[in-house]
Parts: structure tokens; C-alpha cells; sequence
């Protein structure tokens, strides 16, 4: 049976975690990647994204993804379509890959962006790495060049991120610097590892 012992990762977009992850990993967590296996699949489905959204989204035989993240933030009717394409073959590879994991018979983390958005992993404990969405936003403008408005549009396309750490069974906070992250990663590690959630 698959995600016996996992435990979604999720926050927003540019909260921190892949951040939390690498903290994380260096306490001895394994992790199932979903954007990575949605990259690998994205790049597999070229065929299908041209017939879909048109061959100007394949640029030098990879997909543009820029391009694309531009098209399917502004609209959602088109982030339907791609979601429809990709999220069975995703789903299908993180299912394969968390079996895999079960084996070991300890707690493991999937990163799985739009996990609370979504709702069709069976999962029962989920952790997100929490931040204010002015901390968001800055974030976001400062790593990618992109405008104020197309930011907000990429975070605005995702729940609320005070909604997904109500909901959370674990929360870390980073809306400090990184020493407050390490702090927190630690705690909710201990957290873990103890059985008891906050």
C-alpha cells in the first residue's frame, strides 16, 4: 500500500521550502520530489503541449516553461488543461516511488505543491513551511525576474497560505532568516521522529 509513512511537504510559492528541504535531508529525511517528476513528465509530453497550446512552447526541443508558467498563471481555464495532462502521470510516479519508500518503515516527505488545493493524495499528515505573502511576494520578485503583477498572479493561483498551516498537521514558520528556519526544522523534526503532532 503506498503512503503508509508519508507526510506531504507543502507551503506557497517561495515560502521556503526548498530550503526546509535541504535542512530536512540533512536530518536523515528521504524525500519524493513531485516538481521534479512534473518536469520530467512535462518534458515527456512535448507532443501533447503542442497540440494543446501550440509549438511556440517548445523552444530548442525542451519546454518553454517560462512561457507556459506565464499562459497557465494568467489563466485558469488553461492551468485546467495542463493539469488534466499531467497530474494522472504524476500521480502514478509518486504512487510507484512511495511504495518504495513504505519498505523502510519510517516517516518520509513528499513535496507536493497543490496538495491541499488538489486533495487526491491519501495522505493523513501533511507539514508546511509557512510565510506571510508580503514575505512571499518579496521573495518571489527578488529570485525570478518577473512583475509585480505576474507574482502576485502565481501566488493568488494557490490557497491561501494562512489556510494550508490552519490545516497542517505540522507548520514550520520561516518568516525569519535561516537560523530561525534551522530552529524550526529541528523542532518539527523531533516532532515527528516523536509521534506527536503540534
Amino acid at each position: 500500500m503506498a503512503f503508509k509513512y508519508a507526510i506531504a511537504l507543502t507551503g506557497g510559492i517561495a515560502s521556503g521550502k526548498s530550503t526546509a528541504t535541504i535542512i530536512l535531508s540533512l536530518f536523515g529525511f528521504r524525500f519524493i520530489d513531485a516538481d521534479k517528476i512534473a518536469h520530467a513528465i512535462l518534458e515527456e509530453q512535448q507532443t501533447k503541449i503542442i497540440e494543446l497550446f501550440g509549438s511556440e512552447f517548445i523552444k530548442d526541443d525542451k519546454v518553454d516553461r517560462k512561457k507556459l508558467g506565464r499562459v497557465i498563471f494568467a489563466e485558469k481555464s488553461k492551468r485546467d488543461i495542463l493539469e488534466a495532462l499531467l497530474h494522472p502521470l504524476i500521480y502514478k510516479e509518486i504512487e510507484r516511488l512511495s511504495i518504495e519508500q513504505d519498505r523502510h518503515a519510517k516517516p518520509y516527505l513528499i513535496d507536493i505543491p497543490l496538495f491541499f488545493e488538489k486533495g487526491n493524495y491519501p495522505i493523513a499528515e501533511s507539514l508546511v513551511v509557512y510565510t506571510p505573502k508580503y514575505k512571499q511576494l518579496e521573495r518571489l520578485m527578488d529570485r525570478e525576474p518577473i512583475s509585480r503583477k505576474e507574482a502576485l498572479e502565481r501566488i493568488e493561483s494557490q490557497m491561501l497560505i494562512q489556510e494550508k498551516r490552519d490545516n497542517a498537521t505540522y507548520v514550520i514558520d520561516n518568516s525569519g532568516d535561516l537560523r530561525q528556519l534551522q530552529a524550526e526544522c529541528e523542532r518539527v523534526k523531533e516532532e515527528i521522529l516523536s509521534g506527536l503532532p503540534n
